[in-house]
């Protein structure tokens, strides 16, 4: 009985801190996209600090009607935004957030993460084709090029920190790490921090969204509390991602006078500022820059990883 009150105690924080961090993360990003950008909006609503803002973001998707397309493929319209979402729910219960503090420790961590992830683009492949809309169908297809793309350079940024610990376990990893892995594994860090950024379709990678030219990709055709899954799939990517390079590239929970959960948090914030930053400050890429720096820039510099990593264990 014990181990199973242990489990359902596990899964009730690993949930509540899925449906509560993302939250964070998109109040995070309208107040500082308010003061970099002198948005005025998200700093009044509710009075101090637009501290209402994403109450009423919240309100507003429930009240709008959820809209199907006649032509639509109803079923797979359905369930594509769930299909979206759950993968980093999953991914989050092998994440160690402190010695001991994750859902399951698993000997290929590292290994089924990247596999989890790598399924979440099938929810904007099937919310585009499902929709009934060119404009869709275009996004889903750009959603799966760049996935394609930015998968390589991401797994092989990944594999150079495994071979660097000796080990695909993720609490391994942050065990294993030492304070001269950031120089030694910095050029692997950008580019698992970057590949994942494109991997989410965040700012400067939003090509299969790009509001402003097909309005919003494969979600076009989404409305109401369907539309706001795809959102917080979108900040939950970002909470994962920020995780992820953390446990990875940045040991973890490991840090001086603070708790080890404390230090992975403030990691994981600081990392998803550095995301919002990035939006707010580079323009959108063309397909063909993006596909440049996937194949041109960031390939080789993983290989680059790899083989100084091959070299420093070697000697």
């Amino acid at each position: 009985m014990p181990e199973v009150l242990d489990v359902a105690i596990r899964l009730v924080v690993i949930i509540g801190a899925f449906l509560l961090l993302p939250l964070i993360v998109g109040q995070l990003e309208h107040k500082a996209m308010a003061h970099m950008q002198s948005r005025l909006g998200p700093m009044y609503a509710g009075g101090f600090h637009g501290w209402a803002q994403l109450i009423a973001d919240g309100v507003k998707f429930v009240q709008k009607e959820d809209v199907i397309p006649a032509a639509a493929d109803r079923t797979v319209f359905r369930i594509a935004p769930a299909v979206g979402l759950v993968p980093y729910l999953v991914v989050m219960i092998v994440i160690p957030v402190a010695p001991g503090w994750y859902g399951v420790d698993l000997d290929a961590g590292l290994f089924f993460v990247l596999a989890v992830m790598g399924i979440g683009v099938l929810g904007s492949i099937m919310a585009g084709w499902s929709s009934a809309n060119k404009y869709s169908v275009l996004g889903g297809m750009r959603s799966a090029a760049q996935l394609m793309s930015y998968e390589l350079p991401l797994v092989l940024a990944a594999s150079s920190v495994a071979m660097a610990a000796g080990t695909l376990s993720l609490s391994g990893i942050v065990e294993a790490w030492q304070w001269w892995w950031l120089p030694w594994q910095g050029i692997g860090a950008v580019v698992f921090f970057v590949a994942g950024l494109a991997e989410l379709r965040r700012p400067p990678f939003d090509m299969p969204i790009a509001e402003s030219e097909i309005i919003m990709g494969p979600m076009t055709e989404y409305t109401g509390i369907r539309f706001a899954l795809f959102m917080l799939a979108e900040y939950a990517g970002i909470v994962v991602l920020s995780a992820l390079t953390t446990v990875l590239f940045l040991g973890g929970w490991q840090g001086p006078w603070l708790p080890g959960a404390v230090w992975t948090l403030i990691k994981i914030f600081a990392l998803a500022f550095v995301v919002i930053w990035v939006r707010v400050s580079y323009p959108r890429m063309r397909e063909d820059q993006l596909q440049k720096l996937a194949w041109v820039g960031l390939v080789p510099l993983a290989l680059v990883q790899l083989a100084l990593t091959g070299v420093v264990k070697v000697l």
